[in-house]
């Protein structure tokens, strides 16, 4: 139970701090892009509603569904439940840093920045090789979401494996394994439209993907030391008082 209990509380404290950093750095550098990002896409379709008002003949129950969406409100709604969002999915990963710790005897928070690089590598990085972040308006970014979620799920369990076999593995045999893990989906490739141009301007859309990546490279180093850091904490204070 104590085990249990280190890994949660440890899980809490990284992940609570780790996502409200994610969400800070997150309104300061990201939302603007995606905020300019979005009036491209309003003021194309304010231009397909403006041309479809002149044909009479034209379909509307197709737009009821998105009109009738909800969707979070500009200003303080939206900001909170992006931080919301951040903070849910930083214990979510802080708890899987936390049970790995609890598989190996030694662990801080100098080793903790390395898992943390590691996961970044496993849910961010090699992902984007093939499905790079995309803004509103991009025309690829509603193909076929089924096949893409899927390639990104094998992506991240497929490297995450790979990494660990390189990792904690002594046999050279098991690290190709791992290596090979790792390139296996990128050889099939992910699922991609044959359109790949999108309402905002292409710098606009690189800057988005430079700053989404450091952004996470950031959040996940900072989540692997302070999950470290405080498992290792509540181990001690196990051992010093061990009733």
């Amino acid at each position: 139970m104590k085990i249990f209990n280190r890994i949660f509380l440890a899980a809490i404290l990284a992940g609570g701090i780790a996502g409200v950093f994610l969400a800070f750095i997150q309104h300061q550098t990201i939302m603007p892009i995606l905020l300019e990002a979005e009036t491209y896409e309003s003021s194309e379709e304010s231009a397909a509603n403006d041309t479809s008002n002149h044909d009479h003949g034209h379909d509307h129950s197709s737009h009821h569904h998105d009109e009738d969406a909800w969707a979070p409100g500009d200003g303080a709604e939206r900001t909170f439940f992006t931080a919301l969002n951040s903070f849910i999915i930083a214990i979510g990963f802080a708890l899987i840093l936390t049970a790995l710790y609890s598989l190996h005897e030694s662990v801080n928070w100098k080793s903790g920045i390395i898992w943390g690089f590691a996961g970044f590598c496993a849910v961010n990085l090699a992902p984007s090789f093939g499905l790079p972040p995309q803004l509103p308006g991009d025309a690829a970014a509603d193909f076929d979401i089924g096949q893409r979620q899927v390639w990104w799920v094998l992506t991240v369990l497929l490297t995450a494996t790979g990494i660990w076999l390189i990792a904690f593995s002594k046999n050279s045999g098991t690290r190709l394994l791992g290596i090979i893990f790792i390139v296996l989906p990128h050889i099939f490739g992910a699922p991609q439209s044959e359109i790949h141009t999108g309402l905002a301007p292409a710098e606009l859309r690189e800057k988005f993907i430079h700053l989404s990546l450091l952004t996470n490279a950031v959040f996940w180093t900072l989540l692997g030391a302070l999950s470290a850091y405080f498992y290792t904490r509540f181990k001690s204070k196990e051992q010093t008082n061990p009733a």
